[in-house]
């Protein structure tokens, strides 16, 4: 059994308009996610992450796979068309098939056995429904108690408003929501669950830094650097949040 929350509802808002919103300092989402899955079981919902497959693999930078390094099992299902029929093994101890993640009741019946944890690394921004989803994870009584891991880009990011001054937006095609502190906190409200925490996590300009050599890829560390100091002073600002809950 995983590391359970305070059964508490927590954070408490007013949701008032000027409401102080205390926060932790950002952490880096992939370290922070793995930390909490070594040695137990998972199970990965949308562990493709179609955007970058290839380039990620051996670099620290794709979920699942860094996952898979230290829990004791990791079951991976997505949709994408990148994942073949007979599905695809992924490490020693972790593989991906292809299902229809809105079935969970479906996946567990596929596993045999309950995870100790569910990891929803930044999926519900696109899903048509994320409440509904989060409701049929609290609703699946083979996973009370258990813990759901998920991580979401943030809405009031620094990132967001300095593309705006220049006319610019930064948002991928297949995201269909963006979540705040606030909002997070409701779909956790909503869906029933007893115990929740909210974590910023810091931008992190990998990927670019991998394409851009010499004084480019400098200037992007360095652009990240300052990103991350204004992130840790004011954490409301950070790329995106962990929600970390007792299902």
């Amino acid at each position: 059994m995983s590391e359970s929350i305070t059964p508490a509802p927590h954070p408490v808002l007013r949701y008032e308009p000027m409401e102080r919103i205390r926060v932790g300092r950002p952490v880096d989402r992939i370290p922070y996610i793995v930390a909490a899955c070594a040695g137990l079981r998972v199970l990965d919902l949308g562990a493709m992450d179609e955007t970058a497959f290839h380039s990620k693999r051996g670099r620290g930078t794709w979920l699942h796979e860094e996952i898979g390094a230290v829990a004791a099992q990791v079951d991976g299902f997505d949709s994408s068309s990148l994942v073949p029929p007979e599905g695809v093994k992924t490490g020693p101890r972790s593989s991906i098939r292809k299902s229809n993640i809105m079935d969970l009741s479906g996946l567990l019946d596929v596993l045999g056995a309950a995870p100790d944890v569910v990891v929803a690394g930044e999926l519900i921004e696109h899903l048509e429904n994320p409440l509904a989803f989060l409701s049929s994870i609290q609703a699946e009584p083979r996973l009370q108690g258990r813990t759901l891991i998920l991580s979401t880009p943030n809405a009031t990011a620094l990132h967001n408003g300095l593309v705006g001054l220049i006319g610019r937006e930064s948002t991928h095609r297949d995201h269909l929501s963006i979540f705040s502190y606030k909002t997070l906190n409701t779909l956790c409200q909503r869906a029933g669950f007893a115990a929740w925490e909210i974590v910023p996590y810091r931008s992190r300009f990998t990927e670019m830094r991998a394409r851009n050599r010499g004084w480019r890829g400098a200037l992007i560390g360095l652009g990240e650097r300052v990103i991350n100091a204004i992130e840790w002073a004011f954490p409301l600002l950070g790329f995106g949040y962990v929600v970390r809950v007792l299902i």
